[in-house]
């Protein structure tokens, strides 16, 4: 019973290392190999103000950080777990082995008597207890050498076991299982463990899982947002809701609210509001009652207004230490949270289907200066420069100062700065506007990193020619992204920012009239692997649905492959066509970490009337004019409450808008950088 206990032992130890073996192996190949095939890039900032931010510095603690996910520690513990059941099988548990009296006896098989006594008489002075007082000795002379020189010396035990293998003659079949012995012993204590292990495994196990799983999430979304803060980011957003005011919304997170507002904070918090008191808005006539309304908020609002303007006015370095670690809170949620707010301003809630405009460029905006820690009172209008000294204000050594000097030499916008030679801007950094050689490489190197986009933007219907009402509308956008450092992923630039940050540009294709936003998608470009699998995976379902052969899907799919290899990312979205007429529409490619770097063009959509018979909606065709003309009529009453929808802190481009340029029917191209329209022509 003994040996057999141990054996099941050995077996239960076996088959749990080959269950943990089975999945850690190959999986855990597959990440070496990973590892070995990445390349070593750095895409982020090299500039000294980055580099003295530690954000990026590979300190040993900061290694061990990004050794230590989750995921790491689960492979190293489960080989360390499978090294000691290796060592504990090899080395602790003994193996069961065939009882051999020849090898035992050292003899070689068909021995005659003789030898076998001589082999006995040999051992026994060795391990004989008289001879030999070793307990160990003792134990194997009469476990093993004694029985063998008598299943040898026996005729009968001999004769046994050279016909059967084993002295006791034919043995029957014997079967073992992969489990503990005290498990299979259900008497007394045992059957107790048993019991609750099974209880605890198989029920309470599962049940906690899913009480964990149900607690958290009735309170968070799947992208770690509380349900309750997009109830009030709902509840606060509306159509006309200008940038500025996109603040009061974004800190009413409920994320925000449960922050704690402790007695001690008082006092720093006065001396903040001093600080920044000019980038809150308030009515200077009537600035003892504007202070004390803006006091009589919810202490959290107030403490999370004045927290960002301190980040937007670089002042958080005055700032307690328990505010900085709320300060440092804060700033680690501002993502998520804006990402969620940008998703509720282009949430399908008009009439048509379509979300907002001027709600959406606003929460841009905001995230926009929140990554650059530019205040947004940076972005209005000064001295012939439509876009402010916002952009300039991202670039590393520039002030206010910095950019009134270099506009004395006629360099007013952001752009002209960027189309500057390298020579001539330096030039103009060191001797005009008093930088420093190693602070005008600073600027280069920012610059290199800040990117270029153009889009592409096509929309057809499948299998037709011309797009009418009702149809089913595909729109196509190759979304090209180009740097002067040759990267197409990277990290922007943005020191004040304590948290690593990926860029996202985000497509519109907007009526700027109405303020709708008939569709939305976030764009990213570091994950290139995924992004090939999109693209092909778009492109072969849409040739296959044209009928096109195998060898013209394997050129498009190759042709696909290598735009998104060059720096490109292909978006499709889908739309049902509004009923007949011209849309003077405009696709905007906002990013939400660099200042002036978003594009828009025109583009103009012509829907024929519904002529097709036998598809959907036809006959919604003689419908077709009323429902238009009420378009009209409420883009007429709209078109004054929207018509700026981008900032207030922009200059009017109504005579921008009256230069459109002609626009093949569902076809743009759009190039160039803050704000600039593209053009096509008419087919």
């Amino acid at each position: 019973m003994a040996a057999a206990a141990e054996e099941n032992s050995s077996l239960f130890l076996i088959f749990i290392l080959t269950m943990i073996a089975l999945p850690l192996v190959p999986y855990t190949i597959l990440r070496l190999c990973r590892a070995a095939s990445e390349k070593a890039k750095t895409i982020h900032c090299q500039c000294s103000v980055c580099s003295r931010s530690g954000k990026y510095r590979k300190s040993i603690y900061k290694r061990i950080s990004n050794f230590s996910t989750c995921s790491n520690l689960t492979i190293l513990l489960l080989w360390i777990v499978m090294i000691f059941l290796v060592y504990y099988i090899k080395h602790i548990s003994r193996e069961v082995q065939p009882f051999e009296p020849y090898s035992i006896l050292g003899l070689e098989p068909g021995a005659s008597e003789s030898d076998i006594k001589k082999s006995y008489r040999r051992l026994s002075i060795l391990y004989h207890p008289d001879k030999n007082p070793d307990p160990e000795a003792h134990k194997f002379f009469v476990e093993f050498i004694s029985k063998a020189y008598q299943a040898l010396t026996d005729p009968v035990s001999r004769e046994n076991y050279e016909k059967y293998g084993h002295p006791d003659g034919r043995q029957g079949l014997q079967m073992g299982i992969a489990l503990p012995q005290f498990l299979l012993n259900i008497d007394g204590a045992s059957g107790g463990i048993l019991l609750l292990a099974i209880v605890g495994v198989c029920i309470l196990l599962p049940l906690l899982i899913a009480v964990i799983y149900l607690s958290r999430s009735s309170k968070y979304t799947g992208n770690y947002v509380m349900h309750q803060t997009l109830s009030t980011y709902y509840y606060f957003m509306k159509p006309s809701l200008a940038p500025s005011k996109v603040m009061d919304v974004f800190i009413k997170a409920a994320e925000y609210m449960e922050m704690p507002v402790r007695r001690s904070d008082d006092e720093p918090l006065q001396k903040l509001f001093v600080e920044v008191r000019s980038e809150l808005n308030l009515d200077l006539k009537n600035i003892r009652t504007e202070q004390a309304k803006f006091w009589k908020q919810h202490p959290s609002l107030v403490k999370m207004e004045l927290l960002i303007q301190a980040h937007l006015t670089r002042e958080s370095f005055a700032l307690t230490p328990a505010l900085q670690k709320d300060f440092k809170h804060m700033l680690e949620l501002a993502p998520r949270l804006l990402e969620e707010l940008m998703k509720i301003a282009v949430l399908p809630r008009s009439p048509h289907g379509h979300g907002w405009l001027r709600p959406a460029v606003g929460v841009v905006e905001l995230s926009q200066h929140i990554i650059q820690a530019v205040s947004l009172g940076a972005r209005k209008p000064t001295g012939g420069n439509s876009e402010g000294i916002a952009p300039f204000l991202q670039l590393p050594h520039f002030t206010e100062a910095t950019v009134k000097k270099i506009a004395r030499k006629k360099v007013r916008t952001f752009q002209e700065l960027r189309d500057m030679t390298v020579e001539e801007r330096t030039e103009l950094l060191t001797q005009i506007a008093g930088l420093s050689a190693v602070e005008a490489q600073d600027v280069e190197l920012v610059l290199e990193m800040i990117p270029s986009v153009t889009v592409e933007i096509t929309c057809e219907t499948e299998g037709e020619e011309g797009i009418q009402e009702s149809d089913l509308v595909t729109m196509y956008a190759w979304v090209a992204l180009k740097r002067g450092n040759g990267l197409t992923g990277a990290l922007p630039h943005a020191p004040f920012f304590p948290f690593h940050k990926e860029e996202n540009f985000w497509l519109l294709l907007a009526d700027t009239a109405s303020n709708d936003v008939w569709l939305s998608q976030k764009v990213s470009f570091l994950d290139e692997a995924t992004a090939i699998t999109a693209a092909s995976k778009a492109i072969q379902e849409t040739k296959e649905a044209l009928g096109a052969n195998a060898k013209e899907i394997n050129i498009a799919v190759r042709e696909s492959i290598e735009k998104v290899k060059k720096g490109c990312r292909l978006v499709m979205s889908k739309f049902q066509a509004p009923a007949e007429g011209s849309y003077n529409l405009t696709s905007y490619c906002l990013c939400d970490a660099w200042i002036g770097c978003d594009t828009k063009s025109n583009f103009k959509l012509k829907v024929l009337k519904r002529s097709r018979a036998g598809t959907r909606g036809g006959h919604l065709a003689e419908e077709g004019p009323p429902v238009e003309d009420g378009i009209e009529e409420e883009e007429e009453e709209e078109e004054e409450e929207y018509d700026d929808y981008e900032s207030e802190y922009s200059d009017d481009e109504e005579d921008e808008k009256r230069k459109k340029s002609k626009v093949a029917n569902g076809v743009a191209h759009q190039k160039g950088n803050s704000g600039s329209e593209g053009s096509g022509t008419d087919e």
